[in-house]
Order: structure tokens, then sequence, then C-alpha cells
């Protein structure tokens, strides 16, 4: 969402924002301890991403490597995304189960907007790696899956 010098409000296209993103994922704009891209080259959708975390120094995480999927539906960026671990890992926003994040329990999700994106999203869990609630939790077997 933009706003024009005239003070209307412009709203960016799924898409566009999309293929922004995507964009700036591909040239490694940004943070370089996150990473992610769409599963399929051909979707033109742009709906399933995988994407990864390297976990942060000083934590049960240190030197891991977290591999997730991500989906945007149709209603992208208005609603934020959906994120599944594949790596098993053990988190306090993360369900035990499924891998599921819990949009409720991180901070870019549960204070989602239209100018959030993925990006600050993986930064958002990769934060909550460092809090006092997950640093120290012992994480399963590296290489485990959900």
């Amino acid at each position: 969402m933009q706003r024009t010098p005239a003070g209307e409000t412009v709203i960016t296209p799924r898409n566009f924002r999309l293929l922004e993103e995507l964009e700036n994922s591909e040239k490694g704009h940004g943070d370089m301890s996150i990473s992610f891209g769409l599963v399929e080259s051909g979707d033109t959708f742009l709906s399933d991403w995988n994407g990864g975390i390297l976990g942060p120094a000083g934590t049960q995480h240190d030197g891991r490597f977290y591999q997730l999927l991500i989906h945007c539906t149709q209603e992208y960026p208005a609603v934020p995304p959906t994120i599944r671990f594949t790596s098993k890992i053990n988190m306090s926003c993360i369900d035990s189960k499924t891998g599921v994040v819990e949009k409720n329990k991180v901070p870019a999700m549960k204070n989602w907007n239209r100018n959030t994106g993925i990006e600050k999203v993986l930064q958002s869990i990769r934060m909550e790696m460092c809090s006092d609630k997950n640093r120290r939790l012992k994480q399963p077997a590296e290489g485990a899956t959900f």
C-alpha cells in the first residue's frame, strides 16, 4: 500500500507484491540468515514457497539450518502467509505435532499489515529463537523432520 502525492491510497496487487519479494530474495537483498523462494519456478500464482532460517549463535539453534514451507493464499498480502517447518524444531510458537507456526505467537504475524512480507515474518521467527522462552529449549536430533 502506498500513498500518491495527492494523498490517495494505492494498493499494490498481490502478484506484483510477491514478484517484488521474490526478486529481492533472489538478488540477495536483505537478511542473509534467512532465505526463501518459489517451490516451482513456473508457479504463476506465486503461492508455494520454500524457506530457510539459519539458527542464531548463542542459542540451542546455533549452526542449524531449518527448512520450512510458506503458503500465500489469494488474500495475501492482506493476510499473513501460513508457515510450516519441515525440519523438526522445538519452539513455543510452533505446533509440536505439525510444525505449523502459530500466527498469534509470532510478532510479525500477530501484528500483520500489508507491508510486512515474507522476509519480516522469517526474521521475526528467527528472533523468537533468541527469546528467553526458546533459546535454551532442547532441540530434536539434527535432520529430523515433521
